[in-house]
C-alpha cells in the first residue's frame, strides 16, 4: 500500500510539471522527488514527559518555508530562469559572441540586456528568500514552557520533542502564538473545576468559533506533580483528518490499571490557540507529521498561460529563424565553411526574438499591480505575486470557500414552526408572553392523565429543550490580573448578563442560545457535568448532563441526556437536520414541508425532538454505552449502534430556522460572475445541509434550478450507480461530500469530473484542505481551464497555492490565506472589477505590448534579410553597435511601453456588461491567427524600408542606414499611435519625446549619420514618402476593419 501509494504520488508530481509548462528539468525533479521519498507513519506509544523512552525517531518541530540555501540559491534561480526557451536562446547567442569567427556585434549588445534581466530576478528571488528565512526563525524561536523532573523550563519551538510535556497559557487572540505541536490534553489548570478549556482552529479548519476541549479524566484528579505517575499514550498513526483521532490513556502504576479513551475532544491540534484556561499537553506529533503540516502543499512557482503562449511563439520564430539562416547559406550555394556562416546568419537574425520582450512583460506587470493597489474601488487590495496579472482575465472556474468568505459566519434565528403555528422575527414578543406564563403558573404533573398539550406548554417545551440541547458554554471575562490565582480569578469574576458571552463549535448553537435569552430562558453556567438555566422570575434551573452525543457528519445530529435537580426526571433531547430525524421521530405530516419551505428561504433547518426516559432504561443504556466506548476495533460502529438504540419514536417538539449572513453584495457579484462564463464551485467543510442552503441564499443556485445531492457511497458499484443516475439530469446543481467524492475519484475521475464540468454549479460539503487543492487540480488536469480559488483562512491555503491564481480575503480568520495567496482583497464583491476591469485590462495590454515587441524584431530582421539579399548574402550586420541598442530603448522603449495604459473598454462598460469577459477565456488576444498577422505587417513593412531606400535613393545608396533607420523609427511611433485604442497623456509624451530624443541623438552618431545630408529637403520627403506607404495601407485597413466588422465591445461603446 505504501509503495502504490507512492507510486500515485509520483504520477501526479509528473502531471504537474508537465502542466506547468516546465520539461525541460524533469529528469532532476523526478530524481529529486524520488530521493525525497516519505518515510512511512506508524502509529506510537508516547510516556508522559520521557522523550527519551521513544522507540522511533520522529522529525523535527521546526518550520521551513524556503526554497534554497546558501549552495543551491544561485543554480536554482538560473535554472529557473533558463528553463524557459526565451532565455535559454538568448544565453546561447550570447556565449557565441566570444567565439571570433562567429562575432557579429559588439558584446555590450548581447550581454548588457541579459544581464539585467538575470540581476533583477536574482535581487527579486534574493529578498523574498531573506523574507521566508526571517519568518521561520521568528516563528522557530517562540519560547514554550516545558515541564520536567526539576520544574518548568523554557525550550523554543523547535526544541519540542514527542514526549515532552508542554504548558500552553491562555493567549490574547490579537498576539495569538500557534502551537507547533500537536498534544494531547492531559491536564486542565485554570478551569480545574471542570477540566475544559477552549481552543480557536480557524487557521486550521476555517471554523471562527470556540471549540471545547476536555483534559483525560484521572490526570485531572492526580496530585500537582505529574510526573509522579507511570502513564502512556497509544496514539494513531499521524493522519491527513483533522476532524478524528483514536487513541487510549494508559496509568501502568494503578491497581487495576486505568484505561481510558481518547478522542477528538482531548487534543490540541498544530495551528490551533488556547482561548481560555491553561493546558498541561504531551506531545504526540511534531514537524511534519502534525496535521496542518501534512494538509498543506507546497508553493509552486506560477507561470501564466500568457507566458507559455509566449514561450511558444518564440519557438516558432525561433524555427522561422533558423529556415531563414539555411535559406540564405543555400541561396549561396553551402560554398566554403557553410556551417559557421550558418551559425552567423542565425546570430545576425537573433532580433527577430528580442530579449527586450522579457523586459517589458515584467515591467508591464508590475506596472498593472501598482494599478490595482491604487484603485480606490477595490481598498486594501494587494498584489503578492506580481508575476500573473494577466490570468485575472482568463479564468473559467472560480472555487470558493463558504464560511467567511461568502457569508459572514453570523447567525441569526429567524423562525421557530411547531407544526401548527410559526413564529418569525416580527412575532418573538409571543414566544416571550407564553414563557414568562408558563414558568409563572404550577407545572402540571407529569403522572396526570395526559391531555392534549395547549400552545403554550408546547411553547415552553420546544424553547426549553433549544436551551438545553447544544454544546454551548457561557463565558465571563476575568477582572482579576493575568497573573493572579485561580481561586481569586473566580471570586472576582462578574457574573451579570452583560459580561456573558457564549461559546460553541457551531454558531448555529450560539444563535439558538441567544435566541433562549431572548425570549426568556437563559442559560448561565455550564460544565462538563451539569448546566443551569435562569428563568424569567429569576430562578435557576439545575440539570446533569449525563451524557452528550456531538454532532458527526455521518449522524448529521447532536443529542444530550440531562436529569432535572428538583423533579429527577431524565430526558433524551436531540436535535439534528431533517434528513437525519425524519426517521427518528414520530409520525407527522408537516416536518418535509416545512423544511422544504425555509430551505427555500436559505435558512438553515434543526429539528428538535425528546424522549423520556426511566432510572432502569438509562442505567442498561450506560452500560452498553460505556463498552463500546473501550472498543479498540469498530468503536465508532459500536457506539453508534448503541445511541441508536434509543434513538426511536422521539416526539418532534419544533422545527428552527436560522440565517447565516452572507457578506455585501454576494448575491450581484455571482451573478456577475455567472453572466461572465465563470463557472463556481463551492469547497467547504461545513455540514451538506448547511452548504446547501448557502448555495441557494447566495443565488450560487438559481431559485428555478434543480439540486442533485449525490447520495453517500463507500465502494465501486454504489459509486457506478449514483453516477448513472447523475448522468441521467440536466442543467442542475450538483452537492457530493468529501468522503463520496473520495471514492468516486478513485474509481471513476475521468467520468465524474466530466459530469461535474457541465453542471452550472457544484456545492463540495466536508472538503479537507487537502481535498481542496485536489479538485483545483483535477480541473486543471481535465479541463486545461484556468483556474482561481478565493478563500480566506489557513485551511484555504493548499487550494489558493494550488490555483492558477489565488485571492485571499484578509477577515476575521487571520491573514494565513491573504498572505498565502497572490491578489490579497478586503471583501468578497471586490473580485468582480479585480477580474472584470483589471483582469480584462492586464490581459489585453500583455498581449499587445508582446506582440508589438516581437513586431519590433521582425521588422528589423526583415531588413536584415533584405540587405544581405542584396549584398550576395553576406553575413554583414546591417545595423551595429548603439543603433541596436538605441532601437530597442531610447527610440522606441517609452511608447511601445506607454501600451500598458491602453484600454479598450472603459471599467464602468466591462462590469455593465460581463458577457465581454467570455471573449477573453478564448485566447483571442494572443493567438497563432494574430501572431501571423504580425508576421505579415512587419514582413511587408521591413521589406517596404528597405527596398524603398534603394529605390529612392540610388544615387546615395552609401547612405542606406541613414535612411533606412531613421524611417523605421517614424514607422514604429506611428505603428504604436495605430494600436492605441484610447489615448493618454502620457502616451502622447512619450511619442514625442523618443521622437525628441531620436533627433537629438544624430548630431552625436557621426558614426552613422552625415549630418549635413541629413537636413537636406530630398532626404526628408523621401523618407516621408517610405514611412507613409508602409503605414498608410494599415491604417486604411483598421479603419474598414472598424466600420464593416467592428469587434463587440466597440458596438456597445457606440
Amino acid at each position: 500500500n505504501h509503495f502504490f501509494c507512492n507510486q500515485k504520488s509520483l504520477k501526479q508530481f509528473k502531471l504537474e510539471i508537465i502542466s506547468s509548462g516546465s520539461t525541460t528539468g524533469f529528469c532532476c525533479d523526478c530524481l529529486a522527488h524520488i530521493c525525497r521519498r516519505k518515510k512511512e507513519l506508524k502509529a506510537r506509544t508516547v510516556w508522559l514527559g520521557c522523550p527519551e523512552k521513544c522507540e522511533e525517531k520522529y522529525p523535527k518541530n521546526s518550520i521551513k518555508n524556503q526554497k534554497y540555501n546558501i549552495f543551491t540559491f544561485v543554480p536554482g534561480v538560473l535554472y529557473q530562469q533558463f528553463k524557459f526557451f526565451l532565455n535559454l536562446y538568448f544565453l546561447v547567442v550570447a556565449c557565441s559572441q566570444f567565439v571570433p569567427s562567429l562575432k557579429i556585434g559588439y558584446l555590450y549588445t548581447y550581454w548588457a540586456p541579459l544581464g539585467f534581466v538575470l540581476a533583477v530576478t536574482m535581487v527579486r528571488e534574493a529578498v523574498d528568500e531573506v523574507r521566508r528565512c526571517q519568518r521561520d526563525k521568528e516563528m522557530n524561536s517562540q519560547l514554550y514552557s516545558k515541564l520536567t523532573v526539576r520544574g518548568k523550563i523554557q525550550v523554543k519551538s523547535s526544541d519540542i520533542q514527542v514526549g515532552d510535556m508542554i504548558i500552553v497559557e491562555k493567549v490574547k487572540l490579537a498576539t495569538a502564538i500557534f502551537l507547533l505541536c500537536v498534544c494531547v490534553c492531559v491536564r486542565v489548570c485554570v478551569s480545574a473545576s471542570s477540566g475544559s478549556c477552549f481552543i480557536r482552529t480557524d487557521q486550521l479548519d476555517g471554523e471562527t468559533d470556540w471549540k471545547l476541549k476536555v483534559a483525560v479524566g484521572c490526570t485531572q484528579r492526580l496530585p500537582a506533580d505529574l510526573f509522579s505517575i507511570s502513564a502512556y499514550v497509544y496514539a494513531q498513526k499521524p493522519q491527513l483528518d483533522i476532524h478524528s483521532f483514536e487513541g487510549n490513556f494508559t496509568r501502568e502504576d494503578a491497581d487495576p490499571q486505568i484505561h481510558e479513551s481518547l478522542s477528538i475532544e482531548n487534543t490540541l491540534w498544530a495551528s490551533t490557540v488556547v482561548a481560555s484556561g491553561t493546558v498541561i499537553g504531551v506531545v504526540i506529533y511534531t514537524g511534519k507529521e502534525t496535521r496542518s503540516v501534512l494538509n498543506t502543499s507546497y508553493a509552486k512557482n506560477k507561470v501564466g498561460l500568457l507566458d507559455l503562449e509566449l514561450n511558444r511563439l518564440t519557438k516558432a520564430l525561433f524555427l522561422a529563424q533558423v529556415v531563414l539562416s539555411v535559406v540564405m547559406v543555400a541561396l549561396q550555394g553551402f560554398v566554403g565553411p557553410w556551417f559557421r556562416n550558418l551559425f552567423r546568419f542565425v546570430v545576425l537574425f537573433s532580433y527577430i526574438i528580442p530579449i527586450s520582450l522579457r523586459v517589458n512583460l515584467d515591467m508591464g506587470k508590475s506596472a498593472y499591480g501598482w494599478m490595482i493597489m491604487k484603485d480606490e474601488n477595490i481598498p486594501g487590495t494587494v498584489v503578492r505575486t506580481s508575476t500573473i496579472p494577466e490570468e485575472l482575465g482568463r479564468l473559467v472556474y472560480l472555487l470558493t470557500d463558504k464560511t467567511g468568505t461568502l457569508t459572514q459566519n453570523e447567525m441569526v434565528f429567524k423562525r421557530l414552526h411547531l407544526g401548527t403555528v410559526s413564529y418569525g422575527m416580527d412575532t418573538m414578543d409571543e414566544i416571550q408572553s407564553h414563557i414568562i406564563q408558563s414558568y409563572s403558573q404550577p407545572q402540571r404533573d407529569p403522572q396526570s392523565p395526559k391531555v392534549r398539550k395547549s400552545v403554550s406548554s408546547r411553547i415552553h417545551e420546544a424553547v426549553k429543550a433549544i436551551a438545553l440541547c447544544h454544546n454551548v458554554t457561557p463565558v465571563y471575562e476575568s477582572h482579576a490580573s493575568v497573573n493572579g490565582e485561580t481561586e481569586s480569578a473566580e471570586a472576582d469574576q462578574d457574573f451579570s448578563d452583560d459580561n456573558r458571552t457564549y461559546q460553541a463549535s457551531s454558531p448555529d448553537e450560539v444563535a439558538l442560545v441567544r435566541w433562549t435569552e431572548s425570549v426568556g430562558l437563559t442559560l448561565v453556567n455550564r460544565d462538563l457535568t451539569s448546566l443551569q438555566l435562569k428563568t424569567p422570575s429569576g430562578q435557576i434551573l439545575s440539570f446533569y448532563i449525563l451524557q452528550i452525543f456531538p454532532f458527526t457528519s455521518e449522524s448529521k445530529r447532536m443529542g444530550i441526556i440531562v436529569r432535572e435537580e428538583s423533579t429527577g426526571d431524565i430526558t433524551f433531547y436531540m436535535k439534528g437536520a431533517d434528513v437525519a430525524m425524519a426517521s427518528i421521530v414520530q409520525y407527522n405530516d408537516w416536518l418535509e414541508e416545512e423544511c422544504g419551505n425555509m430551505a427555500r428561504e436559505g435558512l438553515r433547518t434543526l429539528v428538535v425532538a425528546k424522549k423520556s426516559l426511566s432510572e432502569e432504561q438509562y442505567q442498561d443504556f450506560e452500560n452498553r454505552y460505556n463498552q463500546a466506548k473501550l472498543s479498540i476495533h469498530d468503536r465508532a460502529l459500536k457506539v453508534a449502534a448503541v445511541v441508536e438504540s434509543l434513538e426511536r419514536e422521539m416526539e418532534l417538539l419544533c422545527l428552527t430556522g436560522v440565517e447565516d449572513q452572507l457578506q455585501a453584495d454576494v448575491r450581484p457579484t455571482l451573478e456577475l460572475l455567472r453572466n461572465a462564463g465563470i463557472k463556481i464551485w463551492m469547497l467547504t467543510g461545513d455540514k451538506l445541509e448547511t452548504a446547501t442552503c448557502i448555495a441557494k441564499s447566495s443565488h450560487l443556485v438559481s431559485r428555478n434550478q434543480d439540486i442533485h445531492v449525490f447520495k453517500p457511497v463507500s465502494n465501486r458499484g454504489e459509486a457506478h450507480l449514483e453516477l448513472n443516475a447523475f448522468r441521467r439530469k440536466h442543467d442542475c446543481a450538483l452537492v457530493i461530500s468529501g468522503d463520496s467524492l473520495e471514492v468516486c475519484l478513485r474509481y471513476y475521475e475521468h467520468e465524474f469530473v466530466e459530469l461535474a464540468c457541465q453542471c452550472p454549479a457544484v456545492v463540495c460539503c466536508r472538503c479537507s484542505p487537502t481535498q481542496k487543492a485536489q479538485i483545483v487540480r483535477l480541473l486543471q488536469q481535465h479541463t486545461a481551464n484556468r483556474t482561481c480559488a478565493i478563500g480566506d483562512g489557513g485551511n484555504d491555503v493548499s487550494m489558493i497555492q494550488a490555483a492558477d491564481c489565488g485571492i485571499g480575503i484578509e477577515g476575521k480568520e487571520g491573514k494565513q490565506a491573504s498572505l498565502a495567496a497572490d491578489f490579497s482583497i478586503t471583501q468578497f464583491k471586490h473580485i468582480g472589477r479585480l477580474l472584470m476591469v483589471h483582469g480584462r485590462n492586464s490581459y489585453k495590454r500583455s498581449a499587445a505590448l508582446g506582440q508589438f515587441v516581437m513586431h519590433r524584431g521582425m521588422i528589423i530582421s526583415t531588413m536584415q534579410a533584405v540587405f544581405s539579399s542584396v549584398f550576395y548574402f553576406a553575413s554583414v550586420p546591417l545595423y551595429q553597435g548603439f543603433l541596436m541598442v538605441g532601437y530597442a530603448t531610447i527610440y522606441t522603449m517609452f511608447p511601445v511601453f506607454s501600451l500598458v495604459l491602453d484600454q479598450d473598454v472603459k471599467p464602468e462598460m466591462a462590469l455593465l456588461y460581463p458577457e465581454l469577459y467570455k471573449d477573453l477565456t478564448k485566447g483571442r488576444s494572443l493567438s497563432f491567427k494574430t501572431f501571423l498577422i504580425w508576421v505579415l505587417i512587419s514582413v511587408y513593412q521591413g521589406g517596404i524600408l528597405m527596398y524603398g531606400a534603394m529605390v529612392l535613393f540610388e544615387s546615395e545608396f552609401v547612405h542606406v542606414v541613414a535612411i533606412s533607420f531613421t524611417a523605421l523609427i517614424l514607422t514604429e511611433l506611428l505603428m504604436v499611435a495605430l494600436t492605441i485604442r484610447t489615448w493618454h497623456w502620457l502616451m502622447v509624451v512619450a511619442e514625442f519625446f523618443s521622437l525628441g530624443c531620436y533627433l537629438a541623438s544624430l548630431a552625436f552618431l557621426n558614426e552613422y549619420f552625415d549630418l549635413s545630408f541629413i537636413t537636406t529637403w530630398p532626404f526628408l520627403w523621401k523618407v516621408s514618402a517610405i514611412t507613409l506607404v508602409s503605414c498608410l495601407p494599415l491604417y486604411i485597413i483598421k479603419y474598414l476593419k472598424r466600420k464593416f466588422s467592428p469587434p463587440s465591445y466597440s458596438k456597445l461603446s457606440s
